[in-house]
């Protein structure tokens, strides 16, 4: 770590938050539905989640199958979430469309980031690291890190749709260092999603540090922080 020059960020779920969680409010739903929900489920529910949103090879075909129909999308979506929690094939094809569009209405959080954030970007800005951040976004979101405050600290922002490479594809963690300036182990990548982030990354030669506050993949083979103040004393 004490070689490290450039410091690249995830966005949603690193730096942005949803407060509450998509989770928790699909949880609250399916259990008012007459569910009951473990400890178990609900982990489980969220590594698929996790690894749906990883440009799995499920997430490539659906966004194909509903290119126009965004409705489509997020019933077909919810279907497989469902599924994940352990209801039932056919449960879950006739419950889909009611649930997705409770979603729709009742999911409506507020995007904030953690108060350690900015006082860690000021803090590795002035300490000389390079930062950039690496999004699995389709379209560029500057204006957003503008409006939230994050844009002064950041040398490069990169979202996947711009150059049609998404996290855990290697190839744009390639990109990233090409705009960082610097070699795969003088990188550090910091994400929360282990399947897009840390697999990615660690294909790509960067050392990756996972973000992972409510301990949803105890099991990661890397760094791993419940907070972003934790970062500083990994680069010692």
């Amino acid at each position: 770590m004490k070689n490290i020059k450039a410091i690249l960020f995830d966005l949603d779920g690193t730096l942005f938050h949803h407060q509450p969680s998509s989770g928790e409010i699909f949880v609250e739903h399916i259990r008012g539905l007459g569910f009951q929900v473990s400890e178990a489920d609900r982990v489980r529910a969220e590594h698929w989640v996790h690894y749906y949103f990883a440009h799995s090879p499920e997430i490539q075909t659906d966004s194909e199958t509903f290119k126009d129909d965004s409705n489509g999308f997020w019933v077909n979506f919810t279907q497989r979430r469902l599924i994940a929690f352990g209801v039932s094939l056919t449960r879950s094809v006739e419950l889909a469309p009611q649930v997705s569009a409770y979603m729709s209405k009742a999911y409506k959080p507020e995007i904030y980031v953690p108060d350690d954030a900015h006082t860690l970007l000021n803090f590795l800005k002035e300490s000389g690291y390079t930062l950039g951040m690496v999004s699995n976004r389709e379209s560029p979101y500057q204006a957003e890190m503008q409006n939230m405050k994050l844009d002064c600290y950041f040398q490069f922002f990169l979202a996947g749709g711009e150059i049609n490479s998404f996290k855990p594809d290697a190839l744009i963690f390639e990109h990233a260092l090409e705009l960082a300036g610097t070699c795969a182990h003088e990188t550090m990548y910091v994400g929360d999603n282990y399947f897009a982030d840390i697999v990615g990354s660690q294909r790509a030669g960067l050392t990756p540090v996972l973000y992972d506050p409510i301990n949803l993949f105890p099991d990661a083979d890397c760094a791993v922080i419940k907070s972003l103040a934790e970062i500083p004393a990994l680069l010692k």
